[in-house]
């Protein structure tokens, strides 16, 4: 399930997800989408080994628009030539030493940068990812930690990651939740009380009570319902349930009347 946001990124540019001979069009369109997804509105592609974006926006639903907007580079320095900051999403070891983070730590980073000028998010190819050459083009190596004895990720889900990261860190959480349908006011003592009156005739109209205590399962019934902490709406509909409970053994020829 997707809970529908504005997908804007509050920094004043977005990242620009770069993607390096990608060699599986199911993974350019699902990029794509994760791009419309969090608010990332530039994408870069370095001979990319399938293009078609007819096929792409068939996968990634509503995405002409920024399908519209990939460009493409014979080389990932071209494709870095404008951006004041890069870093690249690798789960593959170096000998070298070189500065390494977490996707919530390289996030935090990522948002300060995009308010100095463009920051590219590059990821590599699906089977190698990138040359020695192309990493010493970036800035900062991100690694997603996962079990060691499955350590591999498929591309779109790691940049899944990361840009759901970057989205969180520019305050993409802070968005309100769609509320619900139909706003309703707590529920009145006055209701709860109805509510308990009428579960106790329906309960005792099936003998519920005859080997339990009324006043002790009464008093865990209303416990239970002041947790559920319920609207009057609420209120009224298990209130009418056990209403039907009654009437229901009424219409079948039994008696459900408390004396």
């Amino acid at each position: 399930m997707t809970l529908a946001t504005s997908a804007t990124l509050a920094t004043p540019m977005p990242p620009i997800l770069v993607l390096v001979a990608p060699q599986d069009i199911v993974n350019i369109a699902s990029a794509v989408r994760i791009a419309k997804n969090f608010g990332i509105t530039q994408m870069r592609l370095v001979n990319p080994e399938i293009f078609d974006a007819w096929r792409i926006e068939g996968i990634a639903h509503n995405t002409a628009d920024l399908v519209a907007r990939i460009e493409f580079f014979d080389s990932l320095r071209a494709a870095l030539a404008d951006v004041t900051f890069a870093a690249v999403l690798t789960g593959r070891e170096r000998a070298a030493k070189r500065r390494v983070a977490r996707p919530r730590a390289a996030a935090a980073e990522l948002v300060e940068r995009l308010r100095e000028g463009p920051v590219a998010v590059v990821a590599g190819r699906e089977d190698s990812g990138l040359t020695n050459d192309e990493l010493d083009l970036c800035h900062l190596l991100i690694t997603i930690a996962t079990t060691p004895t499955h350590p591999s990720l498929n591309l779109a889900q790691a940049i899944a990651i990361m840009a759901h990261e970057i989205w969180v860190a520019d305050g993409g959480d802070d968005a309100p939740l769609k509320p619900p349908r139909r706003e309703a006011g707590p529920a009145t003592h006055e209701q709860l009380e109805a509510l308990f009156e009428d579960w106790t005739r329906g309960l005792e109209a099936i003998d519920f009570f005859k080997t339990r205590s009324t006043a002790a399962v009464m008093r865990s019934f209303r416990e239970i319902m002041y947790r559920a902490d319920l609207d009057g709406r609420e209120a009224s509909l298990v209130r009418a349930m056990g209403i039907e409970v009654v009437k229901y053994l009424e219409r079948r020829g039994r008696d459900g009347a408390v004396d």
